[in-house]
């Protein structure tokens, strides 16, 4: 039986490898994946939440550069390498965009940078102040490649930060519904009666209600924030695991391996679980790429709406909601790039879904 299961399983991978677009999407969600979970790495600003606002410089348009000043505070982050790796790093010094710079008499002159082509403020600083008077090292030309948000934070490292919540709401999301929906699923289907009517009848209320009012219900149940969010979009979508499971079960405990393994007198925990869950693995791991993309889409949703990940954390739907109007004002893309994301994103595991569901079909 493991050499039959072994041999279908390899030719499932075959028929998987073959499909360019499931493979290519693979690609694509893996690479999300790495940069979701080393975001800090590869963000150009990797303070924490890439939160560094310089209001002098919104909404600059993407390539723009200026000149940062850096001053240091002199106080310890006290901040571990783990720490900065996955949370960024507690930036205690002050950035300053400045337009030019001289030094006179131990004594840094810098113009701030003001927008609009306007004349900044001119103000001073003791060389003394950097350590060892190495004023130099903090002044630097910085690029923004995606330009900057309505707050003058670095919008390719809110992007890539912004990541972590779609990307991970979709594994926290389909690992609660996977829970909740084969208990439900297993137990109406392999007992049937009355315990079916009743998870039916749970079910059947739950679809009725629109899965986002559902979650809006939930998240101000448990309140604003990013792991109410998760649990709450895991919650409502338990549903259709459970009909699925429910529907598989009930033609596999007919199966003669069923009446096997009951005449050898194993219980029914052990039937469910080693013998009839394994043989309907193939519509679950369709069904749970398809919910990965559905939990992405609520989780923007929720963003857009206010309710999701809270200020100032970075999440695709929040970005579309605060830069949204500037459809209107002349700078599309602030709203178009993280729109972009979440629909790469969507298709990759709609693809994947595809693939997967042509790779298991037993038919073919």
């Amino acid at each position: 039986m493991s050499n039959e299961n072994n041999s279908l399983t390899s030719l499932a991978l075959q028929k998987f490898k073959k499909n360019f677009w499931g493979v290519f999407s693979l690609a694509i969600i893996t690479c999300i994946g790495l940069i979701s979970i080393f975001a800090y790495v590869f963000a150009p600003d990797a303070s924490k939440n890439a939160n560094q606002m310089h209001l002098s410089i919104h909404s600059k348009s993407p390539g723009f550069e200026v000149q940062m000043l850096t001053i240091p505070s002199g106080i310890e982050a006290g901040q571990n390498f783990f720490s900065k790796l996955f949370f960024g790093k507690n930036n205690t010094d002050t950035e300053i965009p400045i337009q030019s710079y001289e030094v006179k008499n131990e004594v840094l002159h810098y113009v701030e940078y003001a927008s609009d082509g306007l004349q900044g403020q001119e103000k001073q600083i003791v060389v003394s102040r950097f350590p060892n008077s190495n004023y130099e090292s903090y002044i630097e030309n910085r690029g923004f490649v995606f330009g900057t948000d309505k707050y003058g934070r670095d919008y390719l490292s809110r992007i890539l930060i912004g990541s972590r919540i779609s990307f991970f709401i979709g594994f926290v999301a389909v690992f609660i519904s996977l829970i909740v929906g084969l208990l439900m699923g297993s137990l109406a289907g392999y007992y049937g009666g009355k315990i079916d009517a009743f998870i039916m009848w749970i079910i059947n209320i739950t679809w009725s209600i629109p899965t986002l009012l559902l979650v809006i219900a939930i998240t101000l149940a448990l309140g604003k924030g990013f792991w109410q969010v998760f649990i709450a979009v895991g919650l409502t979508m338990w549903v259709e695991v459970a009909r699925v499971v429910r529907g598989q079960i009930i033609s596999a405990k007919e199966m003669q391996y069923v009446t096997a393994a009951r005449a050898l007198g194993y219980n029914d925990y052990r039937i469910i679980t080693k013998h009839i869950l394994p043989n309907i693995f193939g519509p679950l791991i369709v069904i749970s790429a398809a919910n990965f993309a559905a939990a992405i889409l609520i989780e923007s949703g929720l963003s857009f709406l206010g309710i999701g990940a809270q200020p100032p954390m970075a999440s695709w739907g929040a970005m579309i909601k605060d830069h949204y109007n500037y459809i209107i004002l002349g700078k599309p893309y602030l709203a178009l790039i993280p729109g972009l994301c979440i629909m790469l994103l969507v298709m990759a595991f709609m693809l994947v879904g595809n693939a997967l569901r042509d790779a298991l079909d037993v038919k073919t």
